[in-house]
């Protein structure tokens, strides 16, 4: 579509009216740490917050296994901020962007809730870099909520007490008997005693926040946080009204393409434009030592003449799959020992009862919307509006590609047509900046699905080895995972993060055992490759749950006890222990554990405890014997995410991990053969169809300690061993390597 788009508005983004409120001037401290807004804006106050803890937290190597948030130093911009409209309503200002999974919703019902205000008198708005606002994580690592959660309601509370104390002022009463009423405040017990919030906001210019912090209330007394509430963002969606990376448009912008290298990691030594040059709605054609690029009236002249360049390449090695296979396997002597209690290699060594060894394959994001960026660089202003999870990275990386300073980028997010870990880069907001200055005019530049799929990063492969010693009982006395892996985080962390880390805590996101073995010792191999590889959803949470919760299956087998109570045996009743027992327990329950299967079918179970957040499933499964294909029936989900802030929104996040994951498990699996990414397309790499999809259920449990915690990852990791472990109840036979496709179903039952 073509965006009715306002060059100068700060947004693409519907906002009210159209308008897009001023940034304040400046932003000043106060001694809460709230910012307050100085300068004009639309409704005389602008209230933000800054949130973050210390960087060092990153370096422990803990915060995606916790639920504390996000790590980051604080900044000096605030994360978030509020104003008031000249109609009276508030709008928050967020640096979280909406890729479709509700989490303007659920902010916008945490401010509500401190608010006071009615649903529809709260407006969300997606801010820009040029609104001095900063965001430490991106939208990234299912931490947007839990880490927001808290200061977000201090700050709502804040602003309303700083309001709240300025219409007593104004109506001639105390602070206590002024209530929140229709867009403003009343006096308690006589409504016809009024004042709207904008003349609240614009009585004063010199604001303070409270010498004490505002109360916030209860978690039990909570009525907005906790309903399902309606998305703030299918409005727009639903009328065509949502601007896309792809659908921006400025007067004048031409199109951009970009020549991609033949094979991985090879390096251009020349190129031949003159047969592009030639060619209709060219306009510019750009070439550098590492880059050569296309400017054209038209994506598709662009996309033409692009094709017409001819490049000489410096292209190395032409790898193949089974020497990246190679590379990525546990090795002797150089992993990191990432979880080590009491002494497992010792107990181990004297009697092994299982071993066996897993592999996970690359894959691919395979968002709907490919890449997208438009850049508009001018000599004292650079403006990008870009499909993106990480708004403050792209501007980084921009500015130091075109070499400008980076106070005069703005970069202005819009929708995302999917991200899963792919929109986190910037190759598309860099190449665009480039074009646009080269040719001094904006540019827009969006990926062909070809260029999407062989030329991004990837979730990269995994081998595991896991050993375990069971007594009689069914007591885990010992375990051991030695996980190799690809990057997946330290690609985008400064370089002293690999240095003091050692192992990629991307990489070995779910990889630790969370039952309550007195011996359990976890060791992470960091394996460099040739491509890139980087977020994928979940980071590590898939490929190392699956063999974790596979291996935990066959120790179960080995001991004679039934998967689940092997499970709850070696869990304990308190914390998340505790927690990860009852979610176990409830999806057993919702999937029918207890009762026999359907003739011709089986079931497995999984579990796993992520980013504070324990999950469990149970997967109901056939096996067709013509074809080797499986069959995902049901699939019953429990998740305890704590606070839950929206319950249908946490349900459509399990729902939507729950189909990624049936297709991971059996269908998706990306291979390299000479130097080439080899899927180009989806015709190669299919996707879980709706005609394939299982019957899903999905039951929500909560801590009951007022706390929310991630939803957007964690309950993927287990669907692919609930797979596995169910055609093993179903056929006797072990599926070790992903994905489980009719080949290695027809090998593992010959």
């Amino acid at each position: 579509m073509t965006g009715a788009q306002d060059p100068q508005q700060s947004s693409p983004i519907s906002e009210v009216n159209g308008q897009a409120a001023p940034k304040p001037s400046r932003w000043r401290m106060s001694r809460r740490g709230f910012l307050i807004g100085a300068g004009v804006v639309a409704g005389g106050l602008a209230l933000g917050y800054v949130y973050g803890v210390p960087w060092t937290r990153l370096q422990l190597a803990g915060v995606f296994e916790g639920a504390e948030g996000p790590p980051g130093s604080f900044p000096e911009d605030p994360s978030a901020w509020f104003e008031v409209l000249p109609d009276s309503r508030i709008r928050l200002y967020l640096m979280k962007v909406e890729m479709g999974q509700g989490v303007h919703t659920a902010l916008a019902q945490i401010a509500a809730e401190e608010l006071g205000i009615a649903w529809a008198d709260l407006d969300v708005a997606q801010a820009s870099t040029g609104r001095d606002m900063g965001d430490s994580l991106m939208t990234s690592g299912s931490s947007s909520v839990s880490g927001v959660f808290a200061p977000l309601l201090a700050a709502a509370a804040t602003f309303r007490t700083m309001l709240t104390d300025q219409a007593a002022v104004l109506l001639g009463v105390s602070s206590d008997q002024v209530v929140v009423a229709e867009r403003g405040f009343a006096v308690q017990g006589d409504a016809a005693q009024r004042v709207d919030f904008h003349t609240v906001a614009t009585s004063k210019t010199a604001w303070e926040a409270p010498k004490d912090p505002a109360p916030v209330k209860p978690w039990q007394d909570f009525t907005v946080i906790g309903q399902s509430l309606p998305r703030v963002d299918i409005p727009a969606k639903v009328t065509g009204e949502a601007i896309y990376g792809m659908d921006v448009r400025l007067d004048g912008m031409k199109y951009g393409a970009v020549v991609r290298p033949p094979t991985i990691g090879a390096t251009p030594t020349s190129f031949d434009i003159s047969a592009a040059e030639a060619m209709d709605g060219v306009v510019t054609i750009v070439v550098d030592k590492d880059f050569a690029g296309v400017v054209a009236d038209s994506r598709p002249a662009a996309y033409a003449a692009v094709a017409q360049i001819r490049g000489e390449w410096d292209e190395g090695q032409l790898w193949q799959q089974a020497e990246l296979e190679a590379i990525v396997t546990v090795g002797e002597g150089d992993g990191i020992v990432i979880q080590n209690v009491g002494d497992a290699p010792r107990l181990l060594g004297e009697t092994t009862t299982v071993m066996a060894e897993y592999r996970t394959p690359f894959a691919i994001h395979t968002p709907l919307e490919a890449q997208a960026a438009l850049a508009d660089v001018q000599p004292d202003r650079v403006r990008v509006w870009c499909s993106t999870q990480g708004q403050g990275f792209v501007r980084s990386q921009v500015a130091s590609a075109i070499g400008v300073d980076e106070k005069i980028v703005e970069v202005i997010p819009t929708y995302l047509g999917g991200g899963y870990g792919r929109k986190a880069g910037w190759e598309v907001a860099i190449e665009a900046a480039r074009l646009s200055k080269a040719a001094g005019a904006p540019v827009h530049v969006g990926w062909s699905r070809p260029d999407e799929m062989r030329h991004g990063y990837f979730r990269p492969l995994t081998h595991h080895k896991l050993s375990g010693r069971v007594d009689a009982e069914g007591n885990l006395l010992a375990i051991e995972h030695r996980q190799a892996s690809g990057d997946v985080a330290f690609d985008f962390l400064p370089p002293f993060m690999s240095t003091v880390m050692g192992a990629d805590f991307g990489a070995y996101r779910g990889a630790t055992i969370r039952y309550d073995a007195p011996n359990k010792r976890t060791v992470a191999y960091r394996r460099d490759l040739p491509l890139r590889t980087g977020w994928w959803r979940g980071l590590g949470l898939l490929p190392n749950t699956f063999a974790v919760e596979s291996f935990i299956d066959e120790l179960a087998h080995a001991a004679g006890v039934d998967p689940l109570a092997f499970r709850l045996r070696n869990l304990g009743d308190e914390g998340d222990s505790g927690r990860y027992k009852q979610v176990l327990q409830a999806a057993a329950e919702l999937g029918e554990w207890s009762k026999p299967a359907p003739s011709g079918r089986a079931r497995g179970l999984a579990g796993q405890i992520d980013v504070g957040t324990p999950v469990a499933i149970v997967a109901e499964v056939s096996l067709d014997a013509a074809t080797g294909k499986i069959r995902v029936h049901k699939i019953a989900a429990a998740m305890d995410c704590g606070l839950t802030i929206n319950p249908d929104g946490a349900i459509a996040q399990v729902e939507g991990n729950i189909m990624w994951g049936v297709g991971s498990a059996l269908i998706e699996e990306m291979t390299v053969k000479d130097g080439q990414v080899v899927p180009a397309n989806f015709d190669k790499y299919p996707l879980l169809t709706m005609k394939e999809a299982p019957e899903v259920a999905v039951t929500l449990l909560e801590a009951g300690d007022g706390k929310p915690r991630g939803v957007g990852e964690p309950p993927i990791g287990p669907v692919a061993p609930a797979i596995a472990n169910a055609f093993f109840a179903l056929t006797g036979k072990r599926l070790r390597q992903l994905p489980m496709n009719p080949a290695r179903v027809a090998a593992a039952v010959a």
